[in-house]
């Protein structure tokens, strides 16, 4: 009960890795058979994924790296680089580029590069990160919230498409057309253009997912999340042209110039398969998610008692996640920890998986949502996949009880 954490590889996956590995084993930058494989293979599954994204295709999503500080590679005209930004005040040659507004709630992966980049460089100016509190009412980074976080410095801001804790999805939509009006605004004003970037790790095959109705400039994506290897991928509306894309490492010259080195064909591969399965049944894999999930939190309310049973992904107003349940065991020495380690059958985690070592300290997601510190200690976190069925989930909450009775005679 832990998919969002990671997922299996689907067997239509292995096969089309294993395929790619018996007939596109040649470098994939060489002009013959070998490195460019059969029609569709490597190169060509790299339109696999816009397919998952809806109707803006073409050959843009791939390892890309996002990288907003200036660097030798830039173009005079670019409105992005460094010295075209506006200063604050006092600030020297390399402090414009400093302002990346964020939700609070999102993975550390989005936070902590953020924190990361200034302790890197201070000196040369790194991004500052403006982190927006999320929303106690709804659990979504609010979109009045976000734009009262841009200054005249802002140049990206990102957020999470779903939170991989609670599963609440955030109104991404709303918040580009926002940033969009905006951005004529500072047009005038000759300030720059403010793009925006959306994780969709989580919610690539449990909902629909459309580039065109998110209005947003960069989209990540996970296989691991979506039953392909771990290999990930970065839409890029117009990379290079109308959107700033620049590379980190330099070298080969492959894809593009944007990312040197020899792609890995069999992972591309497995990424396209596990996209185009997406495409194909995101519509049935979300229906039997949810039913899934449903079912489990009515069951956990009826073995417990509503009483003590806290649903901390449950806000007024917000869509969730199809297979996410994130719930509290109310009363004391009920840690989410301590009630996993006497579980038998379920293997589930308290938040997210990185976090793992951290103890019995609460997530710093839930409290930003505003559960209380008591509640939040005793979270857990249960997603289901695919494959889950009612009949795991009565497994489940039998293990979960007989877990909370031993504790309660302790």
């Amino acid at each position: 009960m832990d998919y969002n954490a990671t997922t299996p590889v689907a067997p239509e996956v292995m096969e089309a890795v294993s395929e790619a590995m018996r007939e596109a084993w040649g470098n994939p930058s060489s002009s013959y058979t070998a490195g460019r494989g059969k029609p569709g293979e490597g190169q060509g599954d790299h339109q696999q994924c816009p397919g998952e994204l809806g109707k803006d295709g073409g050959r843009k999503a791939r390892g890309y790296h996002l990288y907003f500080r200036g660097h030798r590679g830039q173009q005079p005209g670019d409105p992005h680089r460094p010295e075209a930004l506006p200063r604050e005040p006092g600030a020297g040659p390399g402090r414009a580029w400093r302002q990346w507004p964020t939700g609070s709630g999102d993975h550390s992966a989005h936070r902590d590069v953020k924190r990361g980049a200034r302790l890197r460089a201070p000196a040369a100016g790194a991004p500052e990160a403006a982190f927006v509190p999320v929303s106690a009412r709804s659990g979504q980074a609010e979109a009045d919230d976000v734009l009262a976080a841009v200054r005249p410095t802002t140049c990206l801001v990102s957020v999470m498409l779903a939170n991989n804790e609670t599963g609440v999805i955030m109104p991404v939509p709303q918040l580009s057309r926002r940033i969009q009006a905006l951005n004529q605004k500072r047009a005038a004003a000759a300030l720059p253009r403010i793009l925006v970037h959306t994780d969709a790790a989580q919610m690539i095959g449990k909902g629909r997912v459309d580039v065109q109705e998110l209005g947003v400039d960069y989209l990540t994506i996970v296989g691991h999340k979506f039953y392909a290897p771990r290999i990930g991928a970065l839409y890029v509306r117009g990379p290079g042209t109308t959107t700033p894309l620049h590379p980190m490492l330099f070298g080969g010259g492959q894809e593009r110039n944007f990312r040197p080195g020899t792609e890995n064909t069999p992972m591309i591969a497995g990424l396209g398969k596990a996209a185009e399965l997406v495409s194909r049944n995101w519509e049935a894999y979300e229906a039997h998610m949810q039913d899934v999930r449903d079912y489990l939190e009515a069951r956990l309310e009826a073995s417990f008692r509503k009483q003590r049973i806290h649903l901390n992904s449950k806000f007024t107003g917000s869509r969730r996640l199809c297979n996410t349940c994130n719930f509290s065991i109310l009363g004391p020495g009920l840690q989410g920890r301590r009630v996993l380690s006497r579980c038998k059958t379920l293997l589930a985690s308290v938040g997210a998986a990185c976090h793992s070592e951290k103890g019995d300290r609460p997530s710093s997601i839930l409290l930003s949502c505003g559960i209380p510190y008591d509640v939040a200690q005793n979270a857990l976190r249960l997603s289901v996949g695919r494959d889950t069925t009612r009949a795991d989930v009565d497994l489940v909450v039998q293990d979960l009880v007989q877990a909370v009775a031993q504790l309660d005679q302790d």
